[in-house]
């Protein structure tokens, strides 16, 4: 079975039928040459234990818009995906940690975050039935003895404090050999973790205190290249373009004038794509912190003047992510539109895709009824719903009416794995620092 993952990923359903279009025959065209090319890439730089991956699909263009190395969301997967996920946890860590029997996973701090918590108990079972002895230690300062926490799905889950001792962190008598971080320290290094001797992964330099979205694009880029010139295509259909500026400080105003003329430059660039691909929509640019997740301090502009004429709320909105970590930086990245509707309403959604280790494990949809194909869906108001298996498609006859429905979660794994690469060689680079 581990052999059928490494070249396939999972049989899906979409919301969508019609046509398939060009983009996406290309890739189901050359499908030989694309795990062929994933094959060797993942030879020379092993990818990291899991990852979640953001996807916009607007019909001529695919692209990652977010890659989350801390994922959160696995309650959201289709439970059909559940074997699939514990075989694939098997093999990572196997390669990852060969000797490792028991392991500690830390979590974010939610404790009173339902939906968070429901991804913790279902995370933990995952490794469990993979195999491995595995307990929940949380970094709260205030939590000093285990605690029971019963969810809504009427399951529970046990959190409970770690410790230090000397240099490793336990939980009692329980010494980890693998410590996994569900966490992504967002705040910095927590003190207890510092210079311990067990293997953490994902390593703590990779956390949202150091790790920037403009560095992960930059190597998504040279990703994108490399695999398109392969396809004989243009990188842009599956690379939203990017900038940034140095710091900014939205209540002050300070670094506006960057802002607004890379803003102008971005949209130049994107209008003269539309025009070349004969594309009749309004390009947009998203602006949103360079560090962080939870679709804090995000917004969306199709003009710099929307940007001189914030009003206070607005600049409020973008000086803070989370936890109140304050916004210095902001990435400019190209909008993609989303094409994809689901449900009686047509809400708009978005694909994302999850992995572990090289494995495509499932996804989900990200469906917002109040927002719109050219806005931020990763908000309050927001649900999910899960991508169900579909027929087997063998054959898959592209010029039909209403293609086999695995056609489009082929390519959506594709484009998931070409920014699962690009965080590979993210991590390669920040543990050859380390190891400098």
């Amino acid at each position: 079975m581990l052999e059928s993952m490494q070249t396939l990923v999972p049989h899906l359903a979409t919301a969508l039928t019609g046509p398939v279009p060009q983009l996406e025959k290309t890739i189901l065209d050359n499908q030989t040459k694309i795990e062929s090319f994933f094959r060797q890439q993942w030879q020379l730089t092993p990818p990291p234990l899991y990852a979640s991956v953001d996807l916009r699909n607007a019909g001529f263009k695919i692209a990652p818009v977010d890659t989350n190395l801390f994922p959160a969301g696995f309650n959201n997967l289709n439970p059909d995906f559940m074997s699939l996920c514990v075989h694939a946890m098997q093999s990572t860590l196997a390669r990852l940690h060969p000797s490792c029997q028991k392991i500690l996973l830390i979590p974010e701090s939610h404790t009173r975050n339902q939906f968070y918590l429901e991804s913790l108990h279902q995370l933990h079972s995952i490794l469990t039935q993979a195999g491995y002895e595995t307990r929940i230690g949380s970094l709260k300062p205030d939590l000093t003895e285990a605690v029971e926490i019963k969810l809504n799905s009427g399951r529970q889950v046990k959190i409970e404090p770690i410790e230090r001792q000397g240099d490793k962190v336990t939980i009692k008598s329980f010494c980890p050999c693998l410590v996994i971080l569900n966490h992504d320290m967002s705040e910095g290094t927590p003190q207890i973790l510092k210079d311990i001797k067990q293997t953490l992964i994902p390593p703590l330099a990779i956390g949202w205190a150091y790790r920037k979205k403009s560095q992960h694009f930059k190597h998504y880029q040279q990703v994108a290249e490399e695999f398109s010139e392969i396809l004989g295509m243009d990188s842009w259909l599956i690379n939203p373009l990017y900038r940034q500026c140095g710091e900014i400080d939205f209540m002050s105003g300070e670094g506006e004038l960057c802002l607004t003329d890379q803003v102008d430059a971005a949209l130049a660039t994107i209008k003269q794509k539309y025009q070349t691909y004969g594309i009749k929509k309004d390009p947009f640019v998203v602006v949103k912190a360079d560090q962080g997740t939870y679709g804090m301090g995000v917004m969306m502009v199709r003009s710099s003047d929307e940007l001189r004429g914030l009003n206070r709320k607005a600049r409020t909105r973008m000086s803070v992510s989370k936890g109140g970590q304050k916004i210095k930086n902001v990435i400019l990245q190209e909008g993609v539109y989303s094409f994809e509707t689901i449900g009686e309403q047509q809400a708009v959604a978005e694909p994302v895709v999850y992995m572990i280790g090289r494995y495509v494990v499932g996804g989900f949809y990200r469906v917002h009824t109040k927002r719109g194909e050219a806005e931020n869906l990763n908000a309050p108001g927001m649900h999910f719903e899960p991508l169900a298996f579909a027929e087997s498609c063998t054959n898959p006859k592209i010029d039909e009416a209403v293609p086999c429905s695995s056609n489009r979660f082929y390519a959506y794994g594709v484009i998931a794995r070409l920014a699962l690469l690009a965080s590979a060689r993210e991590l390669a680079m920040v543990l050859g620092k380390e190891n400098d």
